[in-house]
């Protein structure tokens, strides 16, 4: 197997990439599952299969617990918080997503079992910067928490919700973008 940073496509079935909208799009509506955290942002996992150099998406899974309020948590992301983030409309106190564990186990439990890699993680920006109207690439910090993953940061642009964008970047770095070729369009 090729190890992921040598990936140079990423092929996400129209169908997949329609449940993270909707996923992003309800959150940002306040419409939240049983269980889930009332927080304005969708975090998710995507899998898939490799064959040699591309991956294909073949499942989105949707967090729903952010621990970020919570400690040992809580304190963790606040020094990261104020050590690496850009000051934004949003406090950052409200900033940062952390998974719960079990969640995430989870998660990786049902991509074993049906023969899966989680190769990526989603999260949106919806506040547009001055230096980056359209959000749609990683953030220093995203970077910072990508670090080390062996993962794909897909972010997703919701600035303008009627034109959502994708963009994955390995390892969350600006220079790792990977196209993503969307399969299904008519």
């Amino acid at each position: 197997m090729i190890e992921l940073e040598h990936i140079n496509q990423i092929i996400l079935p129209v169908l997949n990439w329609q449940e993270i909208i909707e996923h992003c799009k309800r959150k940002l509506e306040g419409n939240y599952l049983p269980g889930e955290s009332r927080v304005r942002r969708a975090y998710g996992l995507i899998a898939g299969t490799q064959d040699e150099y591309t991956l294909k998406t073949e499942r989105i899974l949707t967090l729903k617990k952010n621990l970020r309020g919570e400690e040992p948590y809580k304190t963790y992301m606040d020094g990261i918080m104020e050590q690496h983030a850009v000051p934004s409309k949003t406090p950052l106190s409200k900033r940062g997503w952390i998974s719960d564990p079990m969640e995430l186990k989870e998660c990786y439990d049902i991509c074993d079992k049906d023969r899966l890699i989680v190769f990526g993680t989603y999260h949106m920006h919806v506040v547009p910067w001055e230096h980056d109207p359209k959000r749609d690439t990683p953030t220093r910090l995203d970077t910072i928490l990508a670090r080390n993953s062996n993962l794909f940061s897909f972010i997703v642009s919701m600035v303008d919700i009627t034109c959502p964008i994708i963009r994955a970047f390995y390892e969350g770095v600006k220079e790792k973008e990977v196209p993503i070729l969307m399969e299904g369009l008519n």
